[in-house]
Protein backbone atom coordinates (compact mmCIF):
# COMPACT_ATOMS: atom_id res chain seq x y z
CA UNK A 1 0.00 0.00 0.00
CA UNK A 2 1.18 3.59 -0.56
CA UNK A 3 1.98 5.75 1.76
CA UNK A 4 -0.63 8.27 0.33
CA UNK A 5 -3.27 5.55 0.07
CA UNK A 6 -2.42 4.84 3.79
CA UNK A 7 -2.65 7.99 5.12
CA UNK A 8 -6.05 8.18 3.18
CA UNK A 9 -6.89 4.88 5.14
CA UNK A 10 -6.08 5.93 8.30
CA UNK A 11 -8.44 9.36 8.08
CA UNK A 12 -10.68 7.71 6.90
CA UNK A 13 -11.00 5.62 10.13
CA UNK A 14 -11.02 8.74 12.28
CA UNK A 15 -13.50 10.25 9.95
CA UNK A 16 -15.86 7.39 10.54
CA UNK A 17 -14.70 6.78 14.57
CA UNK A 18 -15.34 10.24 15.43
CA UNK A 19 -18.58 10.25 13.44
CA UNK A 20 -19.29 7.13 15.68
CA UNK A 21 -18.38 8.63 19.07
CA UNK A 22 -20.31 12.03 18.10
CA UNK A 23 -23.37 10.12 17.55
CA UNK A 24 -23.14 7.82 20.71
CA UNK A 25 -22.29 11.17 22.39
CA UNK A 26 -25.36 12.89 20.82
CA UNK A 27 -27.47 9.88 21.80
CA UNK A 28 -26.12 9.77 25.07
CA UNK A 29 -26.43 13.51 25.65
CA UNK A 30 -30.28 13.72 24.55
CA UNK A 31 -30.89 11.39 27.17
CA UNK A 32 -28.86 12.89 30.14
CA UNK A 33 -28.95 16.37 29.55
CA UNK A 34 -32.41 16.67 27.35
CA UNK A 35 -34.30 20.29 29.42
CA UNK A 36 -30.22 21.88 29.05
CA UNK A 37 -30.47 21.77 25.08
CA UNK A 38 -27.87 24.34 24.67
CA UNK A 39 -25.05 25.18 26.47
CA UNK A 40 -24.41 28.83 27.43
CA UNK A 41 -21.31 31.50 25.81
CA UNK A 42 -19.88 31.32 28.27
CA UNK A 43 -19.03 27.37 27.73
CA UNK A 44 -21.43 26.37 30.80
CA UNK A 45 -24.70 24.19 30.92
CA UNK A 46 -25.63 26.01 33.56
CA UNK A 47 -25.02 30.32 33.01
CA UNK A 48 -23.47 31.42 36.06
CA UNK A 49 -24.69 35.19 35.08
CA UNK A 50 -28.06 33.79 36.53
CA UNK A 51 -30.01 34.03 39.45
CA UNK A 52 -29.60 31.34 42.10
CA UNK A 53 -33.59 30.08 40.96
CA UNK A 54 -32.14 29.58 37.67
CA UNK A 55 -29.20 28.25 38.45
CA UNK A 56 -30.47 25.59 40.89
CA UNK A 57 -33.79 24.64 38.52
CA UNK A 58 -31.45 24.02 35.67
CA UNK A 59 -28.90 21.90 37.34
CA UNK A 60 -31.93 19.89 38.67
CA UNK A 61 -33.48 19.35 34.93
CA UNK A 62 -29.63 18.38 34.00
CA UNK A 63 -29.77 15.97 36.67
CA UNK A 64 -33.13 14.46 36.78
CA UNK A 65 -33.84 14.67 32.67
CA UNK A 66 -37.48 13.92 33.84
CA UNK A 67 -38.91 15.33 37.24
CA UNK A 68 -40.31 12.05 38.52
CA UNK A 69 -36.57 11.24 38.68
CA UNK A 70 -35.97 13.52 41.10
CA UNK A 71 -36.78 11.46 44.66
CA UNK A 72 -33.97 9.33 43.07
CA UNK A 73 -36.72 6.92 41.66
CA UNK A 74 -35.48 4.31 38.79
CA UNK A 75 -39.05 4.14 37.50
CA UNK A 76 -41.93 6.45 37.46
CA UNK A 77 -43.55 6.78 40.61
CA UNK A 78 -46.11 8.70 42.52
CA UNK A 79 -43.59 10.35 45.33
CA UNK A 80 -43.71 13.93 46.91
CA UNK A 81 -40.30 15.67 46.64
CA UNK A 82 -40.75 16.39 42.64
CA UNK A 83 -43.55 18.57 43.76
CA UNK A 84 -41.54 20.87 45.69
CA UNK A 85 -38.81 21.22 43.22
CA UNK A 86 -41.71 21.61 40.50
CA UNK A 87 -43.68 24.31 42.47
CA UNK A 88 -40.17 26.42 41.92
CA UNK A 89 -40.42 25.91 38.19
CA UNK A 90 -44.11 26.80 37.96
CA UNK A 91 -43.05 30.49 39.90
CA UNK A 92 -39.55 30.52 37.22
CA UNK A 93 -41.99 29.60 34.17
CA UNK A 94 -44.05 32.87 35.72
CA UNK A 95 -41.19 34.81 36.20
CA UNK A 96 -39.41 34.16 32.98
CA UNK A 97 -41.39 32.75 30.51
CA UNK A 98 -39.24 30.09 29.93
CA UNK A 99 -41.02 27.40 28.34
CA UNK A 100 -38.82 24.48 29.38
CA UNK A 101 -40.00 25.09 33.13
CA UNK A 102 -43.31 24.41 32.16
CA UNK A 103 -42.68 21.60 29.89
CA UNK A 104 -40.66 19.60 32.61
CA UNK A 105 -44.00 20.45 35.24
CA UNK A 106 -46.12 19.17 32.32
CA UNK A 107 -44.41 15.66 31.12
CA UNK A 108 -44.74 14.79 34.87
CA UNK A 109 -48.21 14.88 34.46
CA UNK A 110 -48.30 13.31 31.38
CA UNK A 111 -45.90 9.80 32.83
CA UNK A 112 -47.52 9.83 36.20
CA UNK A 113 -51.25 9.99 35.15
CA UNK A 114 -52.93 7.85 33.30
CA UNK A 115 -56.12 8.73 30.63
CA UNK A 116 -58.51 7.11 32.66
CA UNK A 117 -57.08 9.47 35.54
CA UNK A 118 -55.50 6.51 37.46
CA UNK A 119 -52.48 7.75 39.39
CA UNK A 120 -48.77 5.68 39.10
CA UNK A 121 -48.09 3.26 41.85
CA UNK A 122 -50.80 5.55 43.89
CA UNK A 123 -53.10 2.83 46.33
CA UNK A 124 -55.73 4.87 47.86
CA UNK A 125 -56.11 2.51 50.63
CA UNK A 126 -52.95 3.09 52.17
CA UNK A 127 -54.17 6.36 53.79
CA UNK A 128 -50.28 7.47 53.49
CA UNK A 129 -50.83 11.76 53.66
CA UNK A 130 -47.26 12.11 52.02
CA UNK A 131 -49.35 10.95 49.06
CA UNK A 132 -51.06 14.00 48.43
CA UNK A 133 -48.66 16.67 47.95
CA UNK A 134 -47.90 15.43 44.48
CA UNK A 135 -51.38 16.72 43.84
CA UNK A 136 -49.92 20.39 44.07
CA UNK A 137 -48.76 19.87 40.75
CA UNK A 138 -51.81 18.03 39.12
CA UNK A 139 -54.06 21.50 40.59
CA UNK A 140 -51.09 23.72 38.28
CA UNK A 141 -51.47 21.73 35.32
CA UNK A 142 -55.40 21.31 35.35
CA UNK A 143 -55.94 24.85 35.53
CA UNK A 144 -53.71 25.22 32.85
CA UNK A 145 -54.38 22.29 30.25
CA UNK A 146 -57.82 21.32 31.68
CA UNK A 147 -57.56 17.54 30.92
CA UNK A 148 -60.11 15.40 32.03
CA UNK A 149 -57.86 13.25 33.95
CA UNK A 150 -55.90 15.97 35.67
CA UNK A 151 -59.46 16.40 37.75
CA UNK A 152 -60.64 12.67 38.09
CA UNK A 153 -56.74 12.30 39.87
CA UNK A 154 -57.38 15.46 41.86
CA UNK A 155 -60.85 13.63 43.16
CA UNK A 156 -59.39 10.61 43.93
CA UNK A 157 -57.21 12.47 46.44
CA UNK A 158 -59.28 14.51 48.05
CA UNK A 159 -60.67 10.81 48.25
CA UNK A 160 -58.62 9.98 50.50
CA UNK A 161 -58.51 12.93 52.84
CA UNK A 162 -62.41 11.82 53.35
CA UNK A 163 -61.23 8.73 54.18
CA UNK A 164 -58.03 9.64 56.21
CA UNK A 165 -57.71 8.26 59.95
CA UNK A 166 -57.93 10.76 62.73
CA UNK A 167 -57.29 10.70 66.34
CA UNK A 168 -59.92 11.68 68.19
CA UNK A 169 -59.79 15.35 68.21
CA UNK A 170 -59.70 15.06 64.19
CA UNK A 171 -55.91 15.24 63.75
CA UNK A 172 -54.96 12.70 60.67
CA UNK A 173 -52.98 9.92 61.81
CA UNK A 174 -49.50 10.39 59.02
CA UNK A 175 -50.42 6.63 57.43
CA UNK A 176 -52.94 4.14 58.27
CA UNK A 177 -50.24 1.67 59.03
CA UNK A 178 -48.69 4.26 62.00
CA UNK A 179 -52.26 3.99 63.96
CA UNK A 180 -52.41 7.35 65.84
CA UNK A 181 -49.47 9.17 65.39
CA UNK A 182 -49.38 12.57 64.01
CA UNK A 183 -46.30 13.43 62.44
CA UNK A 184 -45.37 17.26 62.00
CA UNK A 185 -44.49 16.06 57.97
CA UNK A 186 -47.96 15.69 57.45
CA UNK A 187 -48.82 19.04 57.64
CA UNK A 188 -46.57 19.64 54.70
CA UNK A 189 -47.57 16.99 52.75
CA UNK A 190 -51.42 17.51 53.34
CA UNK A 191 -52.86 21.10 54.39
CA UNK A 192 -51.60 22.88 50.91
CA UNK A 193 -53.21 20.50 48.70
CA UNK A 194 -56.54 20.46 50.77
CA UNK A 195 -56.41 24.70 51.01
CA UNK A 196 -55.81 24.48 47.79
CA UNK A 197 -58.39 22.29 46.06
CA UNK A 198 -60.84 23.81 48.37
CA UNK A 199 -60.34 27.28 46.87
CA UNK A 200 -60.37 25.54 43.35
CA UNK A 201 -63.12 23.43 43.39
CA UNK A 202 -65.63 23.58 46.74
CA UNK A 203 -68.11 27.07 47.97
CA UNK A 204 -70.26 28.03 50.08
CA UNK A 205 -70.73 25.75 53.87
CA UNK A 206 -68.75 23.04 52.36
CA UNK A 207 -65.70 25.20 51.63
CA UNK A 208 -66.19 26.59 55.30
CA UNK A 209 -66.02 23.50 57.11
CA UNK A 210 -62.82 22.16 54.57
CA UNK A 211 -61.02 25.45 55.85
CA UNK A 212 -61.99 25.00 59.31
CA UNK A 213 -60.83 21.28 59.04
CA UNK A 214 -57.31 22.52 58.51
CA UNK A 215 -56.92 25.10 61.08
CA UNK A 216 -57.90 22.20 63.56
CA UNK A 217 -55.02 20.08 62.33
CA UNK A 218 -52.62 23.40 62.93
CA UNK A 219 -54.29 23.43 66.19
CA UNK A 220 -53.87 20.10 66.90
CA UNK A 221 -50.39 20.22 66.54
CA UNK A 222 -49.70 23.07 68.38
CA UNK A 223 -51.63 21.35 71.02
CA UNK A 224 -50.17 18.11 71.05
CA UNK A 225 -46.61 18.71 69.85
CA UNK A 226 -45.45 22.32 71.05
CA UNK A 227 -42.34 22.48 73.65
CA UNK A 228 -43.18 25.00 75.63
CA UNK A 229 -39.83 25.83 77.05
CA UNK A 230 -37.92 25.63 73.31
CA UNK A 231 -41.11 26.98 71.43
CA UNK A 232 -39.74 23.71 69.10
CA UNK A 233 -42.05 21.19 68.31
CA UNK A 234 -41.72 17.18 68.66
CA UNK A 235 -40.99 15.21 65.21
CA UNK A 236 -44.31 13.24 66.53
CA UNK A 237 -47.20 12.81 68.41
CA UNK A 238 -48.72 9.16 69.05
CA UNK A 239 -52.01 9.45 70.69
CA UNK A 240 -51.77 5.95 72.24
CA UNK A 241 -48.63 6.10 73.45
CA UNK A 242 -48.18 2.68 72.51
CA UNK A 243 -44.73 3.12 70.30
CA UNK A 244 -41.49 2.65 71.65
CA UNK A 245 -40.55 5.61 70.48
CA UNK A 246 -43.19 7.62 72.44
CA UNK A 247 -43.20 8.74 75.88
CA UNK A 248 -45.16 7.15 77.96
CA UNK A 249 -46.84 10.02 79.91
CA UNK A 250 -46.68 12.37 76.98
CA UNK A 251 -47.03 9.92 73.82
CA UNK A 252 -44.38 12.13 72.03
CA UNK A 253 -41.28 11.57 70.06
CA UNK A 254 -38.02 12.43 72.00
CA UNK A 255 -36.23 14.79 69.75
CA UNK A 256 -36.40 18.42 67.58
CA UNK A 257 -35.59 16.77 64.30
CA UNK A 258 -34.86 20.04 62.14
CA UNK A 259 -36.46 18.76 58.72
CA UNK A 260 -39.79 18.56 61.02
CA UNK A 261 -39.70 21.54 61.71
CA UNK A 262 -38.96 23.10 58.41
CA UNK A 263 -41.97 20.70 56.67
CA UNK A 264 -44.36 22.71 59.47
CA UNK A 265 -43.30 25.83 58.65
CA UNK A 266 -43.91 25.45 55.15
CA UNK A 267 -46.96 23.70 55.59
CA UNK A 268 -47.87 27.14 57.63
CA UNK A 269 -46.60 29.98 54.41
CA UNK A 270 -48.38 27.86 51.70
CA UNK A 271 -51.55 27.38 53.37
CA UNK A 272 -52.36 31.11 53.79
CA UNK A 273 -52.01 31.30 50.04
CA UNK A 274 -54.92 29.81 49.59
CA UNK A 275 -57.16 30.41 52.94
CA UNK A 276 -59.47 33.44 52.33
CA UNK A 277 -58.20 36.43 53.89
CA UNK A 278 -61.79 36.82 56.05
CA UNK A 279 -60.81 33.45 57.83
CA UNK A 280 -59.97 33.67 61.30
CA UNK A 281 -57.89 31.03 60.86
CA UNK A 282 -55.63 33.32 58.93
CA UNK A 283 -54.75 35.30 62.69
CA UNK A 284 -54.17 31.81 64.09
CA UNK A 285 -51.74 30.84 61.74
CA UNK A 286 -49.82 34.07 61.33
CA UNK A 287 -49.11 33.67 65.45
CA UNK A 288 -48.16 30.48 65.28
CA UNK A 289 -45.33 31.67 62.41
CA UNK A 290 -44.33 34.39 64.95
CA UNK A 291 -43.41 31.84 67.60
CA UNK A 292 -42.47 29.25 65.34
CA UNK A 293 -39.84 31.62 63.95
CA UNK A 294 -38.88 33.48 67.44
CA UNK A 295 -37.93 29.46 68.35
CA UNK A 296 -35.99 28.64 64.94
CA UNK A 297 -33.69 32.09 65.19
CA UNK A 298 -32.39 30.76 68.66
CA UNK A 299 -30.96 27.80 67.68
CA UNK A 300 -29.42 29.31 64.38
CA UNK A 301 -25.80 28.70 64.25
CA UNK A 302 -24.62 32.23 65.10
CA UNK A 303 -21.53 32.04 63.16
CA UNK A 304 -22.86 30.04 59.49
CA UNK A 305 -26.44 31.28 60.03
CA UNK A 306 -27.56 27.52 59.65
CA UNK A 307 -29.64 24.97 61.57
CA UNK A 308 -28.26 21.43 62.96
CA UNK A 309 -30.34 18.25 62.17
CA UNK A 310 -31.27 17.87 65.53
CA UNK A 311 -32.03 21.47 66.29
CA UNK A 312 -31.04 21.78 70.07
CA UNK A 313 -28.17 19.68 70.25
CA UNK A 314 -25.59 21.36 67.90
CA UNK A 315 -22.23 20.29 70.06
CA UNK A 316 -23.23 16.70 70.24
CA UNK A 317 -21.24 14.04 68.84
CA UNK A 318 -22.07 13.48 64.92
CA UNK A 319 -24.38 16.19 64.91
CA UNK A 320 -24.39 18.32 61.64
CA UNK A 321 -25.58 21.75 59.88
CA UNK A 322 -28.21 19.96 57.24
CA UNK A 323 -29.43 21.50 54.29
CA UNK A 324 -33.14 20.89 54.13
CA UNK A 325 -34.05 22.15 57.24
CA UNK A 326 -31.95 24.94 56.30
CA UNK A 327 -33.87 25.84 53.60
CA UNK A 328 -37.00 25.21 54.72
CA UNK A 329 -36.54 27.67 57.44
CA UNK A 330 -35.36 30.82 55.43
CA UNK A 331 -38.19 29.95 52.56
CA UNK A 332 -40.64 29.95 55.47
CA UNK A 333 -39.20 32.97 57.04
CA UNK A 334 -38.37 35.62 54.01
CA UNK A 335 -41.76 34.46 52.74
CA UNK A 336 -43.54 35.30 55.39
CA UNK A 337 -41.63 38.46 55.90
CA UNK A 338 -42.50 39.34 52.23
CA UNK A 339 -46.03 38.24 52.57
CA UNK A 340 -46.18 41.00 55.68
CA UNK A 341 -47.04 37.90 58.11
CA UNK A 342 -43.89 39.01 59.87
CA UNK A 343 -42.18 42.10 60.64
CA UNK A 344 -39.60 42.82 58.05
CA UNK A 345 -36.57 42.98 60.94
CA UNK A 346 -37.30 38.77 60.49
CA UNK A 347 -35.08 39.49 56.87
CA UNK A 348 -31.90 39.84 58.71
CA UNK A 349 -31.79 35.94 60.05
CA UNK A 350 -33.62 34.53 56.77
CA UNK A 351 -30.86 36.53 55.07
CA UNK A 352 -27.92 35.05 57.28
CA UNK A 353 -29.77 31.92 56.58
CA UNK A 354 -29.87 32.09 53.26
CA UNK A 355 -26.10 33.33 52.99
CA UNK A 356 -25.10 30.63 54.98
CA UNK A 357 -26.11 28.08 52.48
CA UNK A 358 -24.60 29.58 49.73
CA UNK A 359 -21.27 29.73 51.40
CA UNK A 360 -21.11 26.28 53.26
CA UNK A 361 -23.37 24.15 51.51
CA UNK A 362 -23.14 24.63 48.00
CA UNK A 363 -20.90 23.62 45.51
CA UNK A 364 -20.41 24.41 41.60
CA UNK A 365 -19.39 22.54 38.98
CA UNK A 366 -16.50 23.87 36.44
CA UNK A 367 -19.87 22.99 33.88
CA UNK A 368 -21.92 25.48 36.10
CA UNK A 369 -23.91 23.36 37.32
CA UNK A 370 -25.10 23.54 41.61
CA UNK A 371 -25.51 21.13 43.93
CA UNK A 372 -26.97 21.31 47.41
CA UNK A 373 -24.50 19.29 49.93
CA UNK A 374 -25.60 17.87 53.40
CA UNK A 375 -29.02 16.53 53.03
CA UNK A 376 -30.28 14.31 55.03
CA UNK A 377 -31.89 11.51 52.73
CA UNK A 378 -34.87 10.18 54.93
CA UNK A 379 -35.92 10.06 58.21
CA UNK A 380 -39.01 8.81 60.09
CA UNK A 381 -40.23 7.01 62.97
CA UNK A 382 -41.31 2.78 63.17
CA UNK A 383 -41.60 0.84 60.47
CA UNK A 384 -39.22 -2.19 60.03
CA UNK A 385 -36.30 -1.72 60.48
CA UNK A 386 -37.77 -0.15 63.40
CA UNK A 387 -36.74 3.54 63.53
CA UNK A 388 -36.79 4.75 67.41
CA UNK A 389 -36.36 8.48 67.34
CA UNK A 390 -33.14 8.76 69.19
CA UNK A 391 -30.57 11.32 68.54
CA UNK A 392 -28.35 8.85 67.62
CA UNK A 393 -30.60 7.52 64.88
CA UNK A 394 -31.13 11.20 63.53
CA UNK A 395 -27.37 11.45 62.96
CA UNK A 396 -27.13 8.23 61.20
CA UNK A 397 -29.43 8.57 58.52
CA UNK A 398 -27.65 8.62 55.31
CA UNK A 399 -26.46 12.14 54.07
CA UNK A 400 -26.34 13.19 50.24
CA UNK A 401 -26.30 15.80 47.79
CA UNK A 402 -29.19 17.43 45.60
CA UNK A 403 -32.14 15.99 47.49
CA UNK A 404 -35.07 17.51 46.12
CA UNK A 405 -36.37 18.30 49.61
CA UNK A 406 -33.36 20.66 50.07
CA UNK A 407 -33.31 21.78 46.52
CA UNK A 408 -36.91 22.89 46.26
CA UNK A 409 -36.90 24.90 49.10
CA UNK A 410 -33.75 26.69 48.65
CA UNK A 411 -35.19 27.67 44.71
CA UNK A 412 -38.49 28.44 46.50
CA UNK A 413 -36.29 31.04 49.08
CA UNK A 414 -33.85 32.49 46.13
CA UNK A 415 -37.17 33.25 44.24
CA UNK A 416 -38.08 35.05 47.32
CA UNK A 417 -35.07 36.79 48.02
CA UNK A 418 -35.14 37.84 44.40
CA UNK A 419 -38.54 39.36 44.30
Amino acid sequence: MSFINQKLKIYAVAVLGSGMFLACAQTKNAVVSKPAKEVSQSGKIVPTNLKWSERMMLSEMQRFPEAWMLDFSKSPKWTYPSAIVLDGAEQLYIKTGNKQYYDYISEFGEKLIKEDGTILTYDLEKYNIDMLNSGNVLLYLYEKEKKDKYLKALQTLRLQIEGQPRTKEGSFWHKKIYPYQVWLDGLYMGMPFYTHYTKDFVKGSEADKAYNDIILQFESVQNNLLDKKTGLLYHAWDESKEQAWANKETGLSPNFWGRAMGWYGMAMVDVLDYLPENHPGRAKLISYIKSYSDAVIKYQDKKSGLWYQVLDKPLANGNYEEATASAMFVYTMIKSVNKGYLPKSYKAAAKKGYDGIIKNLITVDENGVVNLNKCCAVAGLGGKPYRDGSYEYYVNEEIRSNDGKGTGPFILASLEFEK
